[in-house]
């Protein structure tokens, strides 16, 4: 029996599979983000406009090179671009046509039907760091990263319970082979979380396997009618879409699973210096970006991405949680919602080489602009460091902490009977307190977010305990998650499905590191 065979086969189970899915060991996940305020709109209908137009005369106008891709450049002649060289002009108004055929929204499965994340609309899933080469801790200081470091950032993201998303690279483990490590890193996803994950695109054969690798662990049938893998196609900003990130994206497309088409943006060095200049360009690459997923096949799922930060004009350094960053934020986030797409953005951000003050500064004004500007899919929601150079275990776990107050502040204020609170200001009357009233009493557990990690004691119990540090607070809680960590109930036919998949894949290669 096929390995797809054995995973359609275990996707229904029997009984023993259904009662071991049932006793098995879960944490909780709350459910992905439902807005109940308003988005934070920037921009007047005439800048909208204004932008809109001249993106779409950068298209036709000075066009967008689609390299070492014969492919597409066919594409585009027969859908009616003009193509010169590796250069594609797209008439005005034809990718705005050929983007009309991309949902709304759409559903992401996880091999858990319970953490199913609904991408678009008002909804806001959080996902972990992804890409870095380096990790990091306060023990073992900075370092590459290594395939267990990979897992028990996979484990970390499971038991936390504001992520709806295991991610994609959380870090890039670079002791095994460049041709082989993205198996062992979705098999990671795969096996030790039960949430939805990305698939990989350094190389279209990798699409591919990603795929494969999809239809063992839910069954081949159910991958060519569902959505259960995104992944992150990068633009080559400016205006450059490659032959490896395009190769990957035609192969999800075709088997209709999401990607993420998302440009590049450093402020000043891949888009102009101004705010409105760079919102001009990322719309003109996400608009033909998200057009060619449509040439590959109507109603692909796609989200409209946009990476944007600026740079330090003295040092050339990337700068993270800066006002001009949100403003582009906001921006592109009423241009992405008028195209009428899901829309990824923003994340928790920082320049910073160490959790510190910079760290929770950038990273907060960076989280805060992700939800006020209306993003459905945010990727780098915790962990990311030094500007996206490392993985720090002990910001993973700060960061996952403060995005439940994402959560509690997108509920808005509830305006209920409860919510008015009249009894309470009845019963206490003038000079009372609250503390001990009817209200209080059947409120209190929920009335107010609390942290799993800030520390509010008093002074002297705090200096009894050791004077503990965030980062010594974040550090001890991550042992204690790694130590507590159960993997999830997965059909053994499954995993032997899985495990062999990976092992032919990785024998009928040489080892490559370049």
């Amino acid at each position: 029996m096929s390995d797809v065979a054995a995973g359609r086969r275990a996707r229904g189970g029997g009984g023993s599979a259904r009662r071991a899915e049932r006793t098995a060991v879960s944490f909780e996940t709350a459910k992905y983000i439902q807005r109940n305020i308003p988005n934070f709109e920037i921009l007047n209908e005439e800048a909208l406009q204004i932008i809109e137009w001249n993106a779409e005369t950068v298209l036709e106008e000075i066009g967008v090179n689609f390299v070492e891709n014969e492919g597409a450049l066919q594409r585009w002649r027969e859908a009616g671009a003009d193509v010169r060289g590796e250069r594609v002009h797209i008439p005005r108004g034809l990718a705005r046509k050929l983007i009309s055929t991309a949902p709304k929204t759409f559903t992401q499965h996880a091999r858990n039907p319970e953490r199913n994340a609904e991408i678009g609309g008002r909804n806001l899933v959080l996902a972990p760091v992804y890409g870095p080469p380096f990790v990091h801790d306060a023990k073992g200081g900075r370092r590459y990263a290594t395939i267990e470091d990979f897992r028990n950032f996979v484990k970390l993201g499971y038991m936390s319970k504001w992520l709806h998303h295991s991610g994609g690279t959380v870090c890039e483990p670079t002791d095994i082979p460049v041709n082989k490590r993205h198996l062992d890193m979705l098999l990671a996803h795969m096996t030790l979380s039960d949430k939805p994950f990305m698939g990989s695109v350094t190389e279209p054969s990798r699409a591919s396997d990603s795929v494969e690798m999809a239809k063992i662990l839910f069954g081949s049938d159910f991958v060519d009618q569902n959505t259960v893998m995104t992944s992150l196609i990068n633009i080559n900003s400016p205006m450059t879409f490659d032959g490896i990130m395009m190769g990957a994206l035609e192969v999800y497309a075709q088997a209709n699973q999401a990607a993420i088409v998302s440009p590049f943006i450093v402020g000043g060095a891949m888009a102009p210096v101004t705010v409105a200049g760079t919102l001009t360009q990322v719309l003109a690459e996400v608009l033909a970006g998200v057009a060619y997923s449509q040439l590959i096949r109507k109603g692909a799922p796609v989200i409209a991405g946009a990476f944007v930060t600026s740079i330090d004009m003295n040092s050339g350094a990337p700068t993270f949680g800066t006002p001009e960053a949100s403003h582009i934020t906001y921006g592109v986030g009423q241009l992405v919602r008028r195209l009428g797409l899901p829309y990824r953005s923003a994340g928790g951000f920082c320049g910073s080489k160490l959790p510190d003050a910079q760290a929770g500064y950038e990273s907060a004004n960076s989280l805060n602009m992700g939800l006020l500007s209306g993003v459905n899919f945010m990727l780098h929601a915790c962990g990311w460091m030094e500007g996206g150079l490392v993985s720090s275990y002990e910001k993973f776990v700060m960061d996952a902490d403060q995005l439940g107050t994402l959560h509690h502040l997108a509920q808005g204020i509830a305006v209920d009977e409860n919510g008015q609170g009249m009894d309470a200001i009845r019963e206490v009357g003038p000079g009372g307190h609250f503390l001990g009233c009817e209200h209080t009493q059947a409120n209190f557990k929920t009335a107010f977010w609390r942290t799993d990690l800030f520390d509010y004691k008093p002074y002297e119990t705090w200096a009894e305990e050791g004077a503990r540090d965030t980062m010594a607070l974040a550090g001890e809680r991550v042992q204690k998650m790694l130590a507590d960590y159960q993997a999830p109930h997965l059909d053994e036919s499954i995993r032997e499905g899985l495990e062999g998949y990976v092992a032919r894949k990785k024998e009928s290669m040489p080892d490559a590191f370049l």
